[in-house]
């Protein structure tokens, strides 16, 4: 089994740049995997690697003032969900592209209060994430998106804008989403919004087999069950236990399908054999038209 470890902290990160060289660097120094986004307003990211050295690296990252109440998800994968270590500087750690107030968010509530409220009829529970993900799971009768990615938020919220009185209870993934789109709701007007803190993978870890209904996709391209550790499907490629869970690389079919590394390799990123030829037909036109 592979140690993989989900993390994000909103924070002032004056050399982004630097950060990130220096970071990549200690990170393959540990052996580690993973994809890591670095910005001024803060780190996103998620690693793999074995217990001791993801244990290396969530005590070191605790220990930087700067990362202080860094909350990491840590889970268990049946293979490593990344091929190689990659820290990227960004303009934003997750893409939105509005301007909001990170110091006015819905309040953080605990994954016990944010079911107490899920009883509640007269309280709204809105996704923050999008169809692709709530496809495979979410909470019963949660109110969710048909985007396709986090920037199209604001044009949700706009389907909304006649329910400003009523309380929302957030949920995303992790939590880095609603931060952003609490603030985003509470600039727009809305008077009383909450979010989960942890999102739901601490909700599963804590209440497991109550509210969350199917899959969760996360930041690393797996899917996760709620309430086991179990392997969630097979490779379509060969069969393995995978829990990996990817889009098609063919754009003309984009199906998100369960894939093992070598397969996903195999099948240069595409879901099938006849995807992957059409891949690279469209490649080979590609190349004529540009001579």
């Amino acid at each position: 089994m592979v140690q993989i470890v989900l993390f994000y902290k909103y924070v002032k990160i004056d050399s982004p740049q630097e950060f990130a060289v220096k970071h990549k660097e200690y990170c393959k120094q540990l052996g580690l995997l993973g994809r890591i986004l670095v910005a001024e307003e803060g780190i996103n990211g998620s690693v793999s690697g074995s217990k001791e050295q993801i244990e290396t690296y969530r005590e070191c990252m605790i220990k930087n003032p700067l990362f202080s109440g860094i909350q990491f998800k840590e889970e268990q994968g049946e293979l490593h969900p990344f091929n190689r270590m990659v820290v990227k500087v960004k303009k934003e750690i997750v893409r939105f592209e509005q301007e909001v107030d990170l110091t006015k968010t819905g309040k953080h509530i605990s994954p016990q209060e944010f079911l107490d409220l899920y009883n509640d009829k007269d309280v709204l529970i809105v996704d923050a994430r999008n169809e692709y993900e709530s496809r495979v799971g979410k909470f019963k009768n949660a109110i969710t998106a048909s985007t396709s990615n986090f920037r199209d938020f604001p044009a949700f919220a706009e389907s909304l804008k006649d329910k400003k009185d009523k309380k929302i209870a957030m949920y995303c993934t992790g939590g880095i989403r609603c931060e952003k789109a609490s603030a985003y709701l509470i600039q727009q007007g809305f008077k009383n919004v909450v979010q989960l803190d942890g999102g739901i993978l601490n909700f599963v870890q804590q209440l497991p087999n109550t509210a969350w209904e199917g899959k969760c996709f996360v930041f690393d391209k797996r899917l996760m069950s709620a309430g086991d550790e179990s392997s969630l499907s097979l490779c379509e490629g060969c069969g393995i236990k995978c829990d990996l869970y990817k889009d098609c690389r063919n754009k003309t079919c984009n199906k998100f399908t369960s894939l093992c590394s070598a397969c996903d390799r195999k099948l240069a990123g595409c879901c099938c054999e006849e995807c992957l030829n059409e891949f690279l037909a469209s490649k080979e036109l590609n190349i004529v038209v540009a001579s």
